[in-house]
């Protein structure tokens, strides 16, 4: 533990950044500076090490990434965020733009590539871990800002560059994707990292990586254009979309064909009970699953944070806090196909509302996975402010006690890669073939107990082939972080997040709940009106128009097109006039 403590702080000292907390309990670093440090391949190695605590994992502040109050989540008393409604201003600081300070530390490792007086190729998959990681940081400051500065030296207080304008989107986009050349260039592929380095950035994780960069920026452009660009912003030079979408569709394919990688697919285990979905989020051993399955059986992280409950723990009370007030929407829950493949409205195997448990049943394998099938238990609506009727299984651990879960954090599973292969398929060709929805989408459908997608399926339902593409993306990454910057990209969120966010069907006269008799009166004991200070709502669902409870009415959002990006902090502006605020603040 001191080992791994040490290097990172080695990396956060000469950095200069953020690193404050990682400096207990260190041995004397005065033998560490930056004067004596770059002098052999292993210091540079020590140092390309600390960039892993960059990524994101299980650690304050996770929950921000978890897409709270988008139109799939609510939490803990209806409380409403910034995004979810619309209710963003301008700050004077945003813990986002320190990610500066993480492009700092990688800018540092390159300089220091640039004077090396060794062999080069002996340090070469460390500056293109650098590469990779201030691509990583970068990506990051675009979905929250758009366009800013490109720093690629290591300034000082008084380095002109501080006063710097900010860059387009398009030139930040073409940096992002230049950067991860380099580090796709000379990283290791997966299969040569070591047992002990797994969790390493690999050539794969990296290709996987700039796939999702080119089919996020392809579909921005193509729905959104030039609307969130700063005043003074110059445009695209060139229309890159087709030429994106189509080397997202590459490097999509080399991956998913890549022998290194498959989906966690246990199902036929009997102990698994189709639950595979549920359990690949908490491996940690042979005691975190009802399969005795290890890490070493996930070959769908392609990218991700390494936790351990001795050297790295989570230290998240996820169990028992975090993931205890998420909760499911009647939206969310909707979205869940039955086993033959189509959507439940006007569908034969759905079997309706009327008792607890019954809209579970004939429903994809997820739906149990990630909220929990609540078959023959009581839901009670009478005392728990803001509760959609829904709970929460993503993630959960049912071996950890609190603040013990440590299972790796995915950044990027196989299961996107197949996502972003299909959705850019049809957004390039207007089309999809059913032989490359078998390779990609039809995999996740197998895992969920799902009938195939394919085109006759299409056809014959009058349903629209991106719709479920889709689909299929939202339900299979379900709190990963995706929901926001996808609507943002499909040019969709103020449509999709102006709008209320409901729970449980409670029924009405004609229609008996365990909330209603079937006169529409209420059953004291399950359902108290008075939790719910929106009341109810009468909205279409897989039984027709039917009553449920209103967690955050649209009456309370007020998404626009300025909320595309978050506004540049104000202290920001302050020190360097040069910056231009984002349009609309």
């Amino acid at each position: 533990m001191k080992k791994i403590t040490y290097i990172l702080a080695c990396a956060c000292m000469i950095a200069f950044s953020s690193c404050v907390d990682t400096f207990l309990d260190l041995d004397p670093l005065d033998m560490k500076t930056d004067q004596a440090y770059f002098k052999n391949p292993t210091h540079f190695q020590e140092y390309a090490n600390g960039f892993y605590s960059q990524l994101l994992g299980w650690r304050s502040g996770i929950t921000g990434h978890m897409d709270l109050q988008s139109d799939l989540i609510t939490s803990r008393n209806g409380e409403q965020t910034d995004m979810g409604c619309g209710s963003i201003s301008i700050i004077s600081d945003d813990g986002r733009w320190d990610l500066f300070n993480s492009i700092r530390t990688a800018n540092i490792l390159l300089q220091r590539g640039d004077s090396y007086q060794g062999d080069r190729r002996e340090i070469q998959p460390y500056l293109s871990a650098a590469h990779f990681f201030r691509a990583y940081n970068y990506f990051y400051l675009l979905k929250y800002f758009g366009g800013v500065p490109i720093v690629t030296e290591v300034y000082t207080t008084s380095s002109s560059g501080l006063k710097n304008p900010r860059n387009s989107r398009y030139e930040v986009i073409d940096f992002i994707l230049s950067d991860l050349d380099k580090a796709i260039e000379s990283l290791p592929i997966e299969q040569n990292i070591a047992s002990a380095d797994k969790g390493h950035i690999s050539r794969q994780a990296a290709k996987a990586f700039k796939a999702r960069v080119l089919l996020y920026e392809a579909t921005w452009r193509k729905y959104n254009g030039t609307s969130t660009d700063y005043v003074g912003s110059a445009g695209p030079a060139r229309d890159q979309v087709n030429e994106f979408l189509d080397e997202a569709i590459t490097l999509a394919k080399e991956v998913m064909d890549d022998s290194a990688f498959r989906l966690w697919n246990y199902n036929t285990n009997p102990d698994i009970k189709n639950l595979s979905s549920r359990y690949l989020f908490c491996i940690e051993n042979a005691e975190s699953n009802p399969g005795a399955y290890g890490r070493d059986t996930n070959q769908e992280f392609i990218l991700y944070s390494v936790f351990d409950r001795v050297a790295n723990p989570g230290a998240q009370e996820l169990n028992k806090n975090i993931l205890s007030y998420i909760y499911p929407t009647r939206k969310f829950i909707d979205m869940f196909l039955c086993t033959n493949g189509l959507p439940i409205t006007g569908n034969a195997q759905f079997q309706g509302y009327h008792k607890v448990g019954d809209e579970f049943k004939n429903r994809d394998y997820r739906l149990n996975s990630y909220v929990g099938d609540p078959t023959g238990s009581t839901i009670n609506l009478a005392g728990t402010i803001g509760f959609t009727g829904y709970g929460d299984q993503k993630f959960r651990c049912p071996t950890a006690k609190d603040k013990e879960e440590s299972a790796n954090y995915p950044i990027l599973r196989l299961a996107e890669v197949y996502l972003i292969y299909a959705e850019a398929l049809v957004e390039r060709n207007g089309k999809i073939m059913n032989d490359q929805l078998n390779a990609s989408i039809n995999k996740l459908r197998d895992r969920a107990g799902v009938a195939h997608l394919t085109n006759e399926l299409a056809d014959n339902n009058g349903l629209d082939m991106l719709t479920e593409i889709r689909r299929e993306r939202t339900v299979e990454l379900f709190l990963e972080g995706f929901r926001y910057d996808d609507l943002k990209r499909w040019g969709i969120l103020e449509k999709t997040l102006n709008q209320s966010r409901l729970g449980l069907v409670v029924g009405q006269q004609g229609y008996a709940t365990p909330f209603k008799d079937a006169s529409g009166s209420v059953i004291t004991a399950t359902y108290s009106p008075d939790s719910y200070r929106y009341g109810e709502a009468s909205v279409a669902t897989g039984n027709g128009e039917l009553s449920c409870v209103v967690l955050i009415p649209a009456s309370n959002c007020t998404l626009r097109k300025a909320h595309y990006l978050y506004p540049l902090p104000q202290r920001q502006i302050d020190l360097n006039p040069n910056l231009k605020q984002n349009p609309g603040y």
